[in-house]
């Protein structure tokens, strides 16, 4: 593996155990708050905050036209995750965090073979094969051992 990858590999890494500690502080919030809508809403804010801040750090400072000729989905990115943080506040509790993760997980590899397939969202076409079959397969195993264990 080329050093220059190993960087952004870490970085992934700490962000899955991020994630991970996402969902049982999102439910604390939704116990709380009587509602895992209102937690992810708070987690949100917060959330958002942080970024600000990290933005405003960073200087760099765009000019509005250069967001004029998106495409009308480029915006839509945070509903997904509010979504998933939405619902992981509300399952987490119900199925544990390993089988959350876990099917989470297999629900993105799934869409990411799709999306990779048809070359979506400005994405280098990469098609399905055996290889990328037998890989999804395995992490589906992979959530039923965790679920049924």
């Amino acid at each position: 593996m080329p050093t220059a990858a190993l960087f952004p590999i870490l970085l992934v890494f700490f962000a899955g155990g991020m994630i991970a500690l996402q969902a049982p502080t999102n439910a604390i919030l939704a116990r709380a708050g009587g509602s895992p809508v209102l937690a992810a809403l708070i987690s949100f804010a917060v959330g958002t905050i942080a970024l600000l801040a990290a933005w405003i750090a960073s200087g760099n400072r765009p000019s509005p036209s250069t967001f004029s000729g998106l495409p009308p989905y480029a915006w839509i990115g945070g509903i997904y995750g509010a979504v998933y943080v939405a619902v992981a506040a509300f399952a987490a509790p119900r199925i544990g965090l390993a089988a959350l993760i876990t099917i989470g997980i297999a629900g993105q590899i799934v869409m990411a073979l799709f999306l990779d397939h048809v070359g979506a969202l400005g994405l280098a076409r990469e098609p399905i094969n055996l290889g990328r079959i037998a890989g999804a397969f395995l992490v589906v195993a992979g959530v039923i051992l965790v679920r049924r264990s």
